[in-house]
């Protein structure tokens, strides 16, 4: 008889359950997972975790997926600089059908190092688990230094940050619909945008008219300032724009009124611009873009903006791109989240009404796009992407952020209905 059966066989003649065990420990830094989600202005998430918690009110939420049932053992590591503090854990999922599982628990912290263990989580069914932190009382200036969780499970699909950047995967997952082209030159290209009630959240870009050379669409900036933008990458390739050559440099051919124009850099560098411009969710704005070789060896580029509430057309910016001879290429929209702190929260956006004109001004619908997302839903430290299709508005969407576990599979194509009329544009009375 094989050794590996003697177990087996007792199990079966005494009556033992037999499990199998591999558990093992995970930490999971608070520099990536984690956010202060109420009364941001003390308590704040760095390098080294949580840091300068004070506040009483501050709500710390560190975000963990478990990918099966189980019952797990979490302990809280950190440092208090003086004294003793006490604070609250709350310990939040699903549980059946969507409905919320809360369990909270008060812990002391004495002066010092700690590890304190938790009281055993148990998870019903897959999805993010919220370990959320709040003081309650404290004798010296902090409520403590909280650097990480440390979770002890069988779990080998659980998905956290970890061996990837902080900055990035706080930001969340970025999302893209790359939409299939005509074969023949495209000279311009038409789309429709609209963000949904309570999906304007800060940081967000809802990118509308995407090219291989740069991109245009709207963002959300802060509780007072929203934009219109429209950039445009130098051929030369530097992430600093006072590197590039004057003969690689984007040019300015025309701005519109009140638009702001300068160079960026960090993302590759180039030509933008930007109108500041009070959007409103649940208005569908119309994004319109021209990309045409000039026959010197550049190409223009002009992007034009239309707003139901002001029912006209407004011309962002033409840019000039020098050493470039291309019409319209790798048509696209995406969604991103481009402040760290805000990736704990959802937004949503649609797209419709995708339209291509081409060379020759022949009007072409857009039935057809491809989901996809970067390197942080690559690398699986983050599952909150989701893209597709909305049958009642005949439209597409993008979702990311959250901490939502639905998430859409690689290069997903979905399918709108094509409309029978392209829009009506009067092309010689653009700005």
């Amino acid at each position: 008889m094989k050794h590996s059966m003697i177990p087996l066989l007792f199990a079966f003649l005494f009556g033992v359950q037999l499990t199998a065990q591999n558990t093992n420990e995970k930490e999971v830094r608070l520099s990536g997972n984690a956010y202060v989600t109420a009364h941001r202005d003390g308590a704040r998430v760095g390098r080294n975790g949580l840091e300068n918690w004070t506040d009483p009110e501050s709500r710390i939420q560190t975000y963990v997926y478990f990918s099966k049932p189980q019952t797990v053992e979490i302990t809280l590591n950190g440092f208090l600089p003086e004294r003793k503090a006490r604070i609250s854990v709350q310990m939040e999922h699903e549980k059946y059908g969507g409905r919320k599982l809360s369990r909270r628990q008060k812990v002391t912290l004495e002066e010092g190092e700690f590890n304190v263990t938790l009281k055993p989580l148990k998870v019903h069914e897959p999805g993010y688990v919220s370990i959320s932190l709040q003081g309650i009382s404290k004798r010296g200036e902090e409520f403590g230094r909280i650097t990480s969780f440390t979770v002890k499970s069988d779990d080998d699909n659980m998905v956290y940050v970890h061996d990837f950047e902080d900055y990035w995967a706080r930001r969340g997952p970025s999302v893209h619909l790359s939409y299939t082209m005509p074969e023949e030159p495209v000279e311009w290209f038409y789309n429709e945008v609209m963000v949904p009630l309570h999906n304007d959240v800060i940081g967000s870009y809802y990118m509308a008219n995407g090219f291989r050379e740069g991109y245009f669409g709207m963002q959300c900036n802060s509780e007072e300032e929203r934009r219109i933008l429209f950039s445009v990458w130098s051929p030369f390739e530097t992430q600093d724009p006072k590197l590039i050559p004057d003969s690689m440099k984007v040019v300015l051919l025309k701005k519109g009124e009140g638009v702001h124009v300068g160079e960026f850099g960090n993302e590759g560098s180039g030509g933008q611009s930007y109108l500041r411009f009070p959007w409103k969710v649940g208005n569908t704005y119309r994004f319109l873009t021209r990309i045409k070789p000039d026959n010197e060896g550049n190409t223009i580029y002009t992007s034009w903006f239309f707003a139901p509430e002001e029912s006209r057309w407004r011309l962002i910016a033409s840019f000039s791109r020098p050493k470039t001879s291309t019409y319209y290429r790798g048509a696209h929209s995406f969604l991103e989240n481009f402040y760290p702190e805000q990736g704990y929260l959802t937004r949503t956006v649609y797209f419709g009404n995708q339209w291509f004109r081409s060379q020759s001004g022949q009007w072409i619908p857009g039935r057809e796009a491809t989901f996809t997302y970067d390197a942080t839903a690559n690398a699986g430290v983050r599952i909150d992407y989701k893209g597709g299709y909305n049958s009642d508005t005949n439209r597409f969407f993008l979702r990311n952020c959250g901490f939502f576990s639905d998430s859409t599979a690689y290069r997903t194509k979905f399918h709108r209905i094509a409309d029978e009329r392209p829009p009506v544009i009067d092309f010689d009375a653009l700005p």
